[in-house]
């Protein structure tokens, strides 16, 4: 992850690297090198990356449809894409829906004000902030403009948390979600090696060693990631693969992918 207000378009960035696997065009030669480095490793990564994104829209429609929710903050957000944006998806449902975007990249900042626009009733911000210092989006005031923070709120962490350090991720879920009152949720996604067989991983793992070229990553084990949501409380069917998380939620959903093809879990929690 890059600093705050920084853009060295030298180094790959996990949001442009993203963008580059759902077939955007916002990144650059760094980032499409990268991507691609780690699909001639990995070659489901598109796919795992295309799932990720499915199972996003089926927790944000889960959560405005059967939970209810009206207020959501999407932190790491990432570029946006040409359909099915977090706020799209909300407000489909409930157009006074409220979603505030959050990403630490500068160019993602400048894409989401240009291009996510929200329905009359609803409102939609832009706020650009690192995870690594959670205070920033906690205590924001654009972020306190857009969601009342007296009512439920639903903590979108997709793909995200596996850019933190171990020494900061715990503080940060525990800061974002005790700034949300009883009833709000957590919705996350995490990478894991737990699937692979011991080839994949070692050759991952040259992607995960500290000082790697193409910035910090730490997949989860299962254990460590259920450990993230300690205190909460899990929605059926609990921590599972993104293409396992209710896929009959989306009729587009592909449930023909192994879990060792998109080696991502996802869980919805709700704070009690």
């Amino acid at each position: 992850m890059t600093d705050r207000g920084e853009m060295n378009v030298a180094v790959p960035a996990p949001a442009r690297r993203y963008n580059r696997w759902l077939g955007g065009k916002d990144n650059f030669a760094a980032d499409r090198a990268s991507a691609d480095a780690i699909e001639r490793v990995f070659p489901t990564i598109t796919a795992a990356a295309v799932q990720n994104r499915r199972c996003l829209g089926r927790a944000v429609g889960y959560l405005a449809g059967e939970c209810g929710v009206r207020q959501f903050l999407d932190v790491g957000c990432g570029l946006p894409t040409g359909r099915h944006n977090v706020h799209e998806i909300a407000q489909q449902i409930a157009p006074q829906a409220r979603i505030v975007y959050v990403d630490n990249d500068p160019l993602v900042a400048v894409h989401a004000r240009a291009l996510m626009t929200s329905t009359l009733e609803g409102k939609v911000a832009v706020h650009e902030a690192d995870l690594r210092r959670p205070d920033e989006i906690t205590g924001a005031g654009l972020v306190h403009d857009t969601l009342d923070f007296t009512r439920p709120v639903a903590v979108l962490l997709f793909a995200v948390l596996h850019f933190i350090p171990d020494d900061t991720v715990h503080a940060a879920v525990r800061e974002l979600m005790a700034a949300v009152p009883s009833g709000s949720y957590l919705a996350l996604s995490h990478a894991t090696f737990d699937p692979l067989g011991d080839q994949t991983r070692a050759a991952l793992g040259t992607f995960t060693e500290p000082g790697a070229a193409d910035g910090p990553f730490l997949p989860r084990t299962h254990e460590e990631i259920t450990a993230l949501l300690a205190g909460l409380d899990l929605v059926e069917p609990g921590l599972v693969s993104t293409v396992r998380w209710r896929p009959q939620l989306q009729p587009e959903a592909d449930q023909t992918l192994g879990d060792h093809e998109v080696i991502t879990y996802a869980a919805v929690a709700k704070k009690p």
